[in-house]
C-alpha cells in the first residue's frame, strides 16, 4: 500500500509538472504573438514609405503621394458614368485615401457599380467588406470564394469573394419589396492579390516586415442588384465583366511576384 501510495504521489507531481510545462508553452506562444503584433504596430507607426499601387493611376501630387485612379470608361459593351465620393465617405475615410467610383451600364439596362478604394499611409482606409453592405441595410445570405478566368495579359484565375445579399425596401403605398444583390470584391497591391480581408492583412504584415515599406492596397468591388432567385446568373454576368475590367486597369497578375513587381514593369504611371 505504501509503495502504491508513493507511486501515485509521484504521478500526481509529474502530472502537475506536465501541466505547468503546457501552461509555460502557451504563455510563451502568447508572448510571441503579442511581440509580433507590437512589432507590426511599431513598423506601421514608424514607416512613411508606401509601396506602389497595384492598379493604374495618375500622379496628382508627388509630395503628398496623391494619385487619381484610372478606371476605364468602357468595358465590353458597357458605358459608364463617373460618380463622386459621398460626403459620408470623405468624412469617414483618412484624408490620403483615394476613391474611384463608376456606374457601368449594358445596352439592356443591366448595371454594375464599381468602387475602388486605394489606401494611403493610413491602413484604416480599407475596412472589412461586410460593412459596405450591412451599413446600407443589406443582409448577407451567403459567402464564398470564386475564380474569374482572366485572359490578358496572360491566362490566370483571379480569386474574388462573392457575397449574396438581400434587402427589403418600402415602396409607394406602404408595400415592401425584396431585392437580391451580388457583391464581388478582391484586393491588389504591388505584386500581390488577395481575395479576402484576412488574407490581405497577412500579406501586408509579411511584406511590411520584409521590405520596411507599407504595401499600398486597393480594395476593388463590383455590385449588381437583381430580382430574388436571379443571383447565380447575375454573379456569372458580373464575373464576365470582371474578366474584362481587371486587365484594363490592374497592374498585377498571378502567380504573385511580390513587392517590386510594379516598378520592375515600368512604374505606376505606365
Amino acid at each position: 500500500m505504501v509503495g502504491r501510495g508513493a507511486r501515485a504521489a509521484r504521478e500526481r507531481r509529474g502530472g502537475g509538472g506536465g501541466m505547468k510545462r503546457r501552461e509555460t508553452a502557451i504563455a510563451a506562444v502568447a508572448l510571441l504573438v503579442m511581440a509580433l503584433g507590437l512589432g507590426v504596430l511599431v513598423r506601421l507607426s514608424a514607416t512613411r514609405q508606401l509601396g506602389e499601387p497595384g492598379i493604374r493611376v495618375r500622379v496628382v501630387d508627388p509630395a503628398k503621394q496623391k494619385v487619381e485612379i484610372l478606371l476605364p470608361e468602357r468595358v465590353l459593351n458597357y458605358v459608364s458614368t463617373n460618380l463622386p465620393p459621398t460626403e459620408a465617405e470623405l468624412a469617414v475615410l483618412p484624408e490620403d485615401t483615394t476613391i474611384a467610383k463608376r456606374l457601368y451600364q449594358a445596352p439592356d439596362g443591366f448595371q454594375i457599380a464599381v468602387n475602388v478604394v486605394l489606401m494611403g499611409s493610413d491602413r484604416t482606409s480599407i475596412h472589412k467588406p461586410e460593412y459596405c453592405l450591412t451599413s446600407q441595410g443589406w443582409q448577407i445570405l451567403h459567402r464564398e470564394t470564386v475564380k474569374v478566368p482572366v485572359k490578358r495579359p496572360h491566362a490566370y484565375e483571379l480569386p474574388v469573394r462573392l457575397f449574396t445579399a438581400s434587402i427589403v425596401r418600402e415602396v409607394a403605398g406602404g408595400r415592401t419589396v425584396r431585392h437580391g444583390g451580388v457583391y464581388l470584391f478582391w484586393f491588389v497591391a504591388d505584386g500581390r492579390i488577395a481575395a479576402g480581408h484576412f488574407e490581405r492583412l497577412a500579406k501586408m504584415t509579411l511584406d511590411l516586415f520584409r521590405t520596411g515599406r507599407l504595401p499600398r492596397w486597393a480594395y476593388i468591388s463590383c455590385f449588381a442588384q437583381c430580382d430574388p432567385g436571379e443571383e447565380p446568373d447575375t454573379a456569372e454576368r458580373v464575373k464576365r465583366f470582371i474578366a474584362a475590367l481587371a486587365p484594363a486597369f490592374q497592374r498585377v497578375t498571378l502567380p504573385e511576384k511580390g513587392p517590386g513587381a510594379v516598378r520592375a514593369a515600368g512604374g505606376i504611371g505606365d
